[in-house]
């Protein structure tokens, strides 16, 4: 992530057009075996106003199948120029216990009060997942249960405003478990907030501290970056070797992210440190494992060692430049396996991640690993940041970015960073990164229900990575509250923030509801 003013323009989808409702009654009927029937809505054709297999309930004029499928020629659609409420469903029994995976293809216009499928009566807590907001794109969502009653119940659901459309299509249902293991953020900004007097309380009021309230929310895994001489003297070896003690005796995990530089390096700029700037390419690859030994060393020699680390941030234009560049992947591969050997002499079991931006760009990742591959570059994972509005492509691209990359290089991927505003207004001086409505992603207002929706849509979708490869999210600076000092630019004490407006503490300093995502599956 980096600082900057500039700000993407959203590209408007088409709406889809929704076909007109037919009433059905509503009867709920068993399925006398184990098998899903008629998951693709293929049986009965477009019209069907209660599909085979399945029955509905509430407003059934609104639940009913027409053309234009996921896969095959038909699918369920929820729609009505009034608002309604319905329930598309189907019950099996006969099924041995243990646990079982859904897995559906969707789209959705958004508005709604609630959309989502669900899985209940399975003996065990039923279990949601949302539909993401997605006009256009086909977007693949999973949700999981342990059955202990040999039977479940699939629900589709919509609480819907008038005018308000999903499309639901290819339900399979088996034997399986799915869920993400990390649900971070990156709390880079936290020591100098609290040097500057930054004040954190839980959502009732309490003043504490944020470590603390950010893991009993459900945080289990925290980010810190490290600079190598920042002008103010935060986010160095000392403040990040202080702010992992904390980390740690919460019981959370580790990553340290490396920026190979002074301040902040992204896709637009990756300054070498002024230490090294007149070294030559040779000494630094020498600079890139001492540095890295030498921050991790000193990390694992306190009891705090790093769990997983990125060999550079943002690196899709490369790291170092221009020595490091992408345009010159000879010496870009052996700057970044310098970082990964110095990684793993300190201990083989930390994770070796690499990270780029724009997630929702398939062909340009694709590109770059296909580069570092080709040169021989190690790692192990592979992180993406996923910006809804500045990235300028939406969610279903995003998936397919995770699920290629994840098959194309056999590793596990993760969100390095996202976030989304809670509202539009700045706290303080400095206009905030997102600050109208033109630039948020579609679907997801700037509201604390916004963001709490963007954050679980975000993770559904990880969580959907097959194969289990999907790791989790990291919330980029959810402490990073106004407060003056604690600006933006590590050379300049009086800049502003910028991105109090994305924290998941409110102007008040208390924690948002937001935080519930924490507890994602």
């Amino acid at each position: 992530m980096k600082f900057h003013p500039g700000r993407a323009i959203r590209v408007l989808l088409l709406p889809l057009a929704a076909g007109l409702a037919l009433s059905a009654l509503p009867v709920q009927r068993a399925v006398a075996a184990s098998a899903l029937v008629n998951g693709g809505f293929e049986s009965g054709g477009s019209g069907a106003a209660r599909p085979t297999g399945w029955s509905e309930h509430g407003d059934t004029g609104a639940s009913y199948t027409e053309a234009g499928g996921h896969r095959g020629g038909y699918r369920l659609t929820h729609y009505a120029p009034s608002a309604y409420r319905v329930e598309t469903s189907q019950r099996l029994s006969g099924l041995a216990n243990g646990p079982y995976t859904l897995t559906a293809w969707v789209r959705s216009g958004g508005g709604q009060n609630a959309a989502h499928l669900a899985l209940k009566n399975c003996g065990s807590a039923e279990q949601r997942t949302a539909l993401p907001v997605s006009s256009s794109g086909w977007i693949r969502i999973v949700t999981s249960i342990k059955v202990t009653v040999n039977q479940c119940t699939i629900s589709i659901n919509s609480d819907a405003n008038a005018g308000n459309w999903i499309n639901v299509d290819d339900l399979t249902f088996a034997s399986g478990t799915t869920g993400t293991s990390i649900h971070g953020a990156d709390i880079s900004s936290l020591a100098k907030s609290e040097a500057k007097g930054g004040v954190y309380r839980t959502h009732s009021g309490t003043r504490g501290d944020a470590v603390t309230i950010l893991k009993n929310a459900g945080m289990n895994y925290a980010r810190l970056k490290v600079w190598v001489h920042p002008a103010d003297g935060f986010n160095d070896k000392a403040h990040v070797l202080a702010l992992a003690r904390r980390i740690k005796a919460a019981g959370m995990k580790l990553l340290v992210d490396f920026h190979y530089s002074d301040t902040w390096a992204d896709p637009g700029a990756q300054a070498k440190p002024a230490a090294w700037a007149g070294h030559s390419y040779g000494r630094l690859k020498s600079d890139v494992y001492t540095h890295t030994y030498d921050v991790l060393h000193a990390l694992k020699a306190q009891g705090t060692t790093a769990d997983m680390v990125q060999v550079g941030n943002e690196i899709s234009g490369g790291m170092l430049w221009s020595d490091g560049s992408t345009g010159n992947w000879t010496q870009l591969a052996a700057l970044l396996n310098s970082g990964y050997d110095a990684v793993k002499a300190v201990d083989p079991s930390t994770v070796v991640a690499l990270h780029l931006a724009k997630g929702g760009d398939k062909a340009g990742t694709r590109w770059w690993f296909d580069n570092a591959r080709a040169n021989g570059v190690r790692f192990d994972a592979i992180g993406l940041s996923y910006y809804g509005y500045w990235d300028g492509h939406p969610l279903a691209d995003f998936q397919a970015t995770l699920d290629d990359v994840a098959a194309r290089y056999g590793k596990p991927v993760f969100v390095a960073e996202t976030a989304y505003p809670f509202r539009l207004d700045s706290e303080d001086s400095l206009t905030d990164q997102i600050d109208t409505t033109g630039e948020l992603a579609f679907g997801y207002p700037a509201t604390v229900a916004g963001q709490t929706r963007w954050m679980n849509d975000v993770a559904s979708i990880v969580e959907a990575v097959p194969k289990d490869r999907g790791l989790g999210v990291f919330y980029w600076e959810p402490t990073w509250t106004a407060v003056a000092g604690n600006g933006w630019d590590p050379a300049d004490a009086s800049s502003g923030n910028g991105w109090e407006n994305q924290a998941l503490f409110g102007y008040d300093d208390r924690a948002l509801s937001s935080m519930t995502w924490f507890r994602h599956r």
